[in-house]
């Protein structure tokens, strides 16, 4: 990734396995050992940050192509793409902010090049997608899989190991 000044890491899965309920779970533990998290997350569905009747929303409405919202808390920027195209994740990365973090976690953009982690759960009779993503760097499923020597197999259901696993082989090998 040409836009990427930390390291990125990716969570790759299909819907349902539980990419974001393991993330929710990883980033408490990852920030308890002192590192500065962002996130970006792919949505294949339309989605509003914004609500019907707030300034905000009325000055995108009027034909605003960008709007920035800060307060004393946090700051959102809306930006509406034109022509509406699906995001590439070095272009989400030119316009995120990595100045203030040491790992960012990007959910989904699976078919883009760059380390990722998979999730698999059996139960969902889903293919496994590292035959087809030389990227993947590691499995965390929740059962036993006979994979390829390369690959790190991680136990979906400890995140503490999961994270272990980031601290101490992703982020030690850069």
């Amino acid at each position: 990734m040409q836009n990427a000044q930390i390291p990125i890491l990716g969570f790759a899965a299909f819907s349902g396995t539980g990419k974001t309920t393991l993330l929710t779970q990883l980033i408490p533990l990852l920030k308890n050992k002192g590192l500065r998290i962002g996130i970006i997350k792919h949505s294949h569905h339309n989605f509003e940050i914004d609500q019907p009747g707030k300034d905000s929303f009325r000055l995108r409405a009027a034909g605003a192509e960008s709007v920035m919202l800060a307060s004393k808390h946090r700051r959102a920027i809306i930006t509406e793409i034109s022509p509406e195209q699906e995001p590439r994740l070095d272009d989400q990365l030119k316009q995120f902010d990595q100045s203030e973090l040491n790992l960012i976690l990007v959910e989904g953009f699976k078919a883009e090049r760059f380390p990722k982690i998979e999730l698999h759960r059996a139960a969902l009779g889903k293919p496994l997608l590292y035959p087809q993503d030389p990227d993947i760097i590691a499995i965390a499923s929740d059962s036993p899989l006979q994979t390829q020597d390369y690959l790190t197999l991680l136990d979906l259901n400890r995140p503490d190991l999961i994270a272990a696993f980031i601290l101490n082989d992703f982020m030690e090998k850069l």
